[in-house]
């Protein structure tokens, strides 16, 4: 069938996804009420409600779920015999982290060098303009949605709080599907039509280190008092091995990736490491990556440089994250870091490790029809073939989804490229990027649909 028409539908409506992107990058949506107001959720909630239903889909509503956070639902019946395709995405973002070392103010889409920036204007509200511009394109053409729909845009995803798991786990008929399509992840390099076959698992969880009952002056105790900030680097150290390994035991660090290769030049181009800084680790890198566990530090409660006193520290805490590849098991995984933060800690100081949260690897199975149908319509959007690659990244509702509608096709896609810097500072999507992905996606409803029905 012709895409022509789709084509010129979905590049005709790019100027209103970029004025739209651009509202919803507007609200600082950080999930996190320690850092910015509710309200700023709750208005983007409620913008992508308002979308929705402009869109003519019905029974828009938004979900209370249990983590104190608003997820968006909406839905409309497909034609008779049509299957149903749930899309999903979500509206909450990380946080800006140091809004002066953007080029750019982090929560106004700024256009420069031909990329669109601001935070989330990838990670995630790009992917919900790809979704609203595939159904905004499939309406203009054909007057409507050759299949049932529902549309489901969670509010709390980054902060991994599994809101809406649990809300799934108690209304299971809600998101039941044929088809799933997962709007969180993107292309291996821009221009390359990808699906991600495989996510890691994660867990977090803080290790808090005391060893004094308050701080001591480090020139009348320091030498013999124990200090907290140095226990807890000594146990961070631990961590790894002299390669950059994980060194935590129990967990394997050997397992190899057999799918798409990923180049280390590559790999150092797009991740930015400048000539002269080794990588991290032993094996290729989509090893790395995609096939075995890796341990990050998120962060560490210490005084600041700026203000620090001459102390002895009598507590630290740090946020130490792992993520752990398909076939590991994620509550093993978790008690081995536990026990090793544990063990490793010095002095007799005392320590305690509480697990923040914790979502399964995921594994897709790329053998059915809808995986076929997006194969042919990433064919027409982009005029080379799919491919399938990793994700280093987590997203714990596709487990969810996978135990409660076992029979569904979990499909992820996305607007992301390893140059959106999604997380980092200067987030941006590249536009046509976003065009082929939203054409991409209209393609793979209409064909879906007309395979379903013959």
């Amino acid at each position: 069938m012709n895409q022509q028409p789709l084509a010129a539908a979905v590049r005709s409506l790019m100027p209103r996804a970029k004025a739209d992107l651009a509202e919803l990058v507007a609200f600082r949506s950080v999930a996190d009420p320690r850092q910015f107001p509710v309200e700023e959720c709750e208005r983007a909630a409620r913008w992508v409600a308002d979308a929705l239903a402009a869109e003519g889909l019905t029974g828009v509503r938004l979900l209370d779920t249990p983590d104190g956070t608003q997820s968006v639902y909406a839905e409309l019946p497909g034609p008779e015999g049509a299957p149903t395709v749930l899309l999903y995405s979500h509206y909450d973002v990380q946080p800006p982290l140091d809004e002066a070392a953007w080029q750019s103010p982090a929560f106004e889409l700024t256009e420069r060098d031909g990329r669109w920036y601001g935070r989330g204007a990838a990670d995630c509200k790009g992917n919900i303009l790809m979704h609203l511009t595939a159904l905004r394109a499939l309406r203009e053409v054909h007057g409507g949605f050759p299949v049932g729909l529902k549309v489901i845009v969670e509010g709390s995803e980054e902060q991994g709080t599994g809101g809406l798991e649990r809300y799934a786990e108690q209304h299971p008929e809600l998101l039941a599907a044929d088809v799933i399509v997962i709007g969180d992840t993107g292309n291996f390099a821009p221009g390359l039509p990808t699906v991600t076959a495989s996510l890691r698992g994660m867990t977090v969880v803080e290790i808090a280190v005391e060893t004094l009952p308050g701080n001591l002056h480090s020139g009348a105790f320091g030498g013999a008092a124990p200090d907290a900030l140095q226990a807890l680097i000594r146990v961070l150290s631990t961590l790894h091995d002299e390669n950059g390994d994980v060194a935590v035991a129990g967990l394997r660090s050997d397992q190899t990736w057999t799918g798409v290769a990923y180049p280390e030049e590559q790999f150092r181009a797009d991740a930015r490491v400048p000539d002269g800084v080794s990588l991290t680790g032993t094996g290729t890198v989509a090893d790395r990556l995609w096939a075995r566990p890796s341990v990050t530090v998120l962060g560490i409660d210490a005084p600041g440089v700026v203000g620090a006193t001459s102390s002895v520290q009598a507590t630290a805490k740090a946020s130490v994250s792992l993520r752990i590849p398909p076939g590991m098991d994620l509550q093993q995984a978790q008690d081995a870091l536990v026990a090793h933060l544990e063990e490793a800690v010095p002095f007799g100081a005392r320590a305690t490790v509480n697990r923040i949260s914790g979502g399964e690897a995921f594994s897709a199975d790329m053998t059915g029809a809808a995986y076929e149908a997006m194969g042919a319509a990433m064919r027409e959007a982009f005029g080379v073939d799919m491919v399938a690659s990793g994700e280093g990244g987590s997203i714990p509702l596709c487990n969810t989804l996978r135990t409660l509608y076992p029979q569904a096709e979990i499909i992820l896609i996305g607007v992301e490229d390893p140059t959106t810097q999604i997380h980092a500072v200067n987030e941006s999507v590249d536009p046509l990027e976003l065009e082929r992905m939203a054409l991409t996606e209209a393609l793979f409803l209409r064909n879906y649909a007309d395979g379903s029905a013959s």
